[in-house]
C-alpha cells in the first residue's frame, strides 16, 4: 500500500514533467461542447466540472499536501472549505466578469502552491527560515490562484453568454462534487497509510516528490512565459 501511494505521487510528478503546460487543458470533445453549447446545460456542466477535478493533477497534488498531516475531521473541513472558497471566487469572477491573467504565470504560482505545502509538511519554514506562515491564509490564497487558472482556460473557449451564470454555477458545483469524491479516496488512503510502520519516513519521501513536481511545473511555466507555447 505504501509503495502504491508513493508510486502514485511519483506518477503525478512524472505527469508534471510530461505535460506541464496542459495542467488546465480542456479535452477536444469538451472544448467543442463549450464552443457549440447555447443556453443552460446544468448536467453537462456539472459533469465537466467533476471531470476537471479528477484530471486536474495540480489541484489534487496540492490538496494531498494540505491533507497529509490533518488528522481531525474539523481541520479537514476547514482547509478544504478555504480552498473551495478561493477556487470558487476566482473561477466565477474570471468567467462571469472577465478577470484575466497570464496562464503561464498563474500555472507557475499553482506549481508554487504544491512546493509551498510540501515544504511546509517537511517543516522547512520552521527549521530553515525560523518562522511558520499561517497555513489557513496560504490555502485560501492559493485557492484563488487555482480558480483563476481554470478560469483562464474557460475564457479561451468562447463560452456563450446565454445561460452563462447557470452553467458556471453548475460547473463549479461539479468541481466541488468531484473534489469531495477525490478527497474521500485520498483520506481513506492516508488513514490506512498512517497505521503502517515507517509512515513518517515514507512521508518525507512523498513530500520530497511533491516538492520536486511543483518545482518542475514552475520551471516549465516560466519557460513557457518567455518562449510561448510549443
Amino acid at each position: 500500500m505504501v509503495a502504491r501511494i508513493l508510486g502514485l505521487l511519483a506518477l503525478g510528478c512524472t505527469l508534471l514533467v510530461a505535460e506541464p503546460v496542459a495542467a488546465h487543458g480542456v479535452a477536444q470533445d469538451d472544448a467543442a461542447f463549450f464552443l457549440t453549447n447555447r443556453g443552460p446545460a446544468v448536467g453537462p456542466f456539472m459533469y465537466l466540472g467533476a471531470k476537471h477535478m479528477f484530471t486536474g493533477y495540480d489541484h489534487l497534488l496540492f490538496l494531498v499536501g494540505v491533507l497529509f498531516f490533518l488528522y481531525r475531521l474539523r481541520d479537514v473541513v476547514l482547509y478544504v472549505s478555504l480552498f473551495t472558497l478561493g477556487h470558487s471566487l476566482t473561477l466565477l469572477a474570471g468567467v462571469l466578469w472577465g478577470v484575466r491573467a497570464n496562464p503561464f504565470l498563474i500555472d507557475a504560482i499553482i506549481g508554487l502552491s504544491v512546493v509551498y505545502k510540501a515544504f511546509d509538511n517537511l517543516d522547512g519554514f520552521r527549521r530553515l527560515l525560523g518562522f511558520q506562515p499561517d497555513t489557513r491564509l496560504a490555502v485560501l490564497g492559493f485557492g484563488l490562484f487555482h480558480g483563476l487558472g481554470l478560469a483562464t482556460t474557460l475564457q479561451e473557449n468562447a463560452l456563450s453568454r446565454d445561460g452563462l451564470v447557470t452553467n458556471m454555477l453548475s460547473f463549479n458545483v461539479g468541481v466541488e462534487l468531484g473534489q469531495i469524491c477525490a478527497l474521500t479516496g485520498v483520506l481513506i488512503g492516508l488513514a490506512y497509510w498512517r497505521t503502517r510502520a515507517g509512515f513518517l519516513r515514507h512521508a518525507h519521501v512523498a513530500n520530497t516528490l511533491l516538492m520536486a513536481g511543483g518545482l518542475t511545473l514552475v520551471g516549465y511555466q516560466i519557460v513557457g512565459y518567455f518562449v510561448g507555447s510549443p
